[in-house]
């Protein structure tokens, strides 16, 4: 059997799409590892991906967690959705706030190993269950995160590729978090070059098959019908 495809859905077809209760259960267990592994490459102080180098860089300068910056960055995120006109499904709306209110929990009972060796270890787990996570809620097929819908949103309005895009916005935010105190070194580039291909491998297991039922075309035919959509683009971690 060939490897399920991510559809292109409306936010009212995820929900529509069948088999929810599996699709809710490894979307909430994928964003709660996602905050897990996050912590745990905090933890390991050899460096961030991207967008959690900004999310420390403005966390060492305001009085509340990690986690809350998370949470408040992708609020914000989301509202540039607006003009790109893009729609948040179910499950980007659990991503602001699972992943945000997890990483808090996790950190708060994971210590910082003090050898070298064991803060690689817990920086290759990290990586590893951040793969594993990004592919369990990719694979519900419940909505992007705020900031891939970001990245996909950017893609569709100028059309410029997803490459250039998506290495335009994570300079950017690396940048300006390394410059406000983020955590850069090889955990970085660790992450840039582990995670593409952590995330293809996974999905391609993960993501749950669905058949749409849509509903029967202005014609007098008075019964619905079974389509499999064209799959869209896919993400672009993968």
């Amino acid at each position: 059997m060939p490897p399920a495809t991510l559809l292109p859905m409306s936010p009212r077809q995820q929900l529509r799409a069948g088999r929810l209760p599996r699709r809710l259960a490894q979307l909430l267990a994928g964003l709660t590892l996602y905050g897990v592994s996050m912590a745990m490459m905090i933890r390991a102080q050899l460096g961030l991906d991207p967008w959690d180098v900004f999310h420390y860089g403005v966390a060492t300068h305001l009085p509340v967690s990690f986690g809350t910056v998370t949470i408040v960055v992708g609020v914000l995120v989301l509202l540039l959705w607006i003009p790109l006109r893009q729609m948040p499904g179910f499950g980007t709306v659990a991503n602001v706030f699972i992943i945000g209110i997890t990483t808090d929990i996790a950190l708060s009972m994971l210590g910082a190993p003090s050898v070298l060796w064991q803060r690689g270890v817990m920086l290759a787990a990290g990586i590893g269950l951040n793969g594993l996570a990004g592919a369990m809620y990719i694979g519900s097929q419940l909505g992007p995160g705020p900031r891939d819908g970001l990245m996909t949103g950017l893609v569709r309005r100028t059309g410029r590729s997803v490459g250039l895009v998506r290495t335009t916005l994570e300079l950017t935010v690396l940048a300006v978090g390394w410059l406000m105190g983020g955590v850069v070194g090889i955990g970085t580039v660790a992450y840039a070059v582990a995670i593409g291909p952590i995330v293809h491998v996974l999905l391609a297991r993960l993501t749950v098959r669905l058949e749409l039922v849509l509903p029967p075309a202005h014609t007098g035919n008075l019964t619905g019908r079974v389509e499999r959509l064209v799959p869209g683009p896919e993400c672009e971690t993968c």
